[in-house]
């Protein structure tokens, strides 16, 4: 599928579950065309572009066809509905994403998620009956825990009395939406039974796992039930600082990481 301007590894967009998303194609090196796409699944408050060059720097490193896009309600892409439920995740790994991955002809992807887009990721290879080449998850989440809850309602005071709505509207067209969209159902009484756990046995493909230690949204439990709870391999890269974002904050060593694990699958046959 082509975009407004024709070409691979600008943006597009297209009509997935209800509303319209934008979406990035990278392309595959020369002689890769064969391995599967590697898929990138934003956080909570992320977006396209705020993955900045992390997709372009793995895709680059590994040759292989990337697909990065954003959810309703943030980046560009269409607001469907500005309230979400305590299953919105559920509904972006069982609903959203097997449609746009049959929209843009994806098959047997690798899931590369961040945060929200990591537990959709796992959601969606325990839980779609869909095939999935591996997963890597970065600060994913499977439970909801006390730091979880009082990182987010630290980010709602932010949003209230600094710049923060500011700084998000750079790369929301509905900066409101993404927030209150995400924060609100997070601070819901209701979401404090939220856990996912149920999907890890039929996660079946490799597993990367990443988070730094101080992430102010989940500790280490969230990994050790991660590695306790799939079917498939897991490999473990774990720094002692670095915030919610580890991709960010040491690009080079997670880019790294990524590279080979995806030569790992490589040699296995993945």
């Amino acid at each position: 599928m082509t975009g407004r301007h024709g070409a691979a590894g600008v943006r597009h967009r297209t009509l997935v579950a209800g509303g319209e998303l934008e979406y990035r194609l990278l392309p595959a090196a020369s002689g890769r065309e064969d391995q599967p796409t590697l898929v990138f699944l934003h956080e909570g408050l992320g977006s396209l572009g705020l993955w900045r060059r992390f997709p372009d720097v793995v895709c680059e490193r590994t040759g292989r066809a990337g697909l990065v896009w954003s959810r309703h309600g943030y980046g560009a892409s269409e607001v469907v509905d500005r309230r979400r439920t305590v299953r919105y995740m559920h509904d972006e790994a069982l609903d959203v994403l097997p449609a746009l991955l049959d929209e843009l002809s994806v098959e047997v992807p690798v899931l590369v998620g961040h945060s929200d887009g990591a537990s959709i990721a796992l959601i969606h290879a325990g839980g779609s009956g869909r095939p999935v080449s591996g997963v890597v998850a970065l600060a994913p989440h499977v439970m909801v825990e006390d730091r979880s809850v009082e990182g987010i309602a630290e980010a709602r005071r932010e949003y209230l009395t600094t710049d923060l709505p500011e700084r998000l509207a750079r790369h929301h067209d509905d900066v409101d939406a993404a927030f209150w969209g995400w924060n609100d159902v997070w601070l819901d009484p209701a979401f404090r039974d939220w856990n996912i756990e149920e999907y890890l046995p039929g996660v079946v493909c490799p597993v990367l796992l990443v988070q730094c230690e101080d992430d102010r949204y989940g500790s280490l439990e969230q990994l050790e039930r991660v590695e306790r709870g799939v079917a498939g391999p897991v490999s473990r890269l774990v720094f002692p600082a670095g915030g919610h974002a580890p991709h960010l904050t040491h690009p080079d060593e997670v880019a790294d990481a990524v590279t080979s694990f995806l030569a790992r699958l490589d040699a296995a046959g993945g």
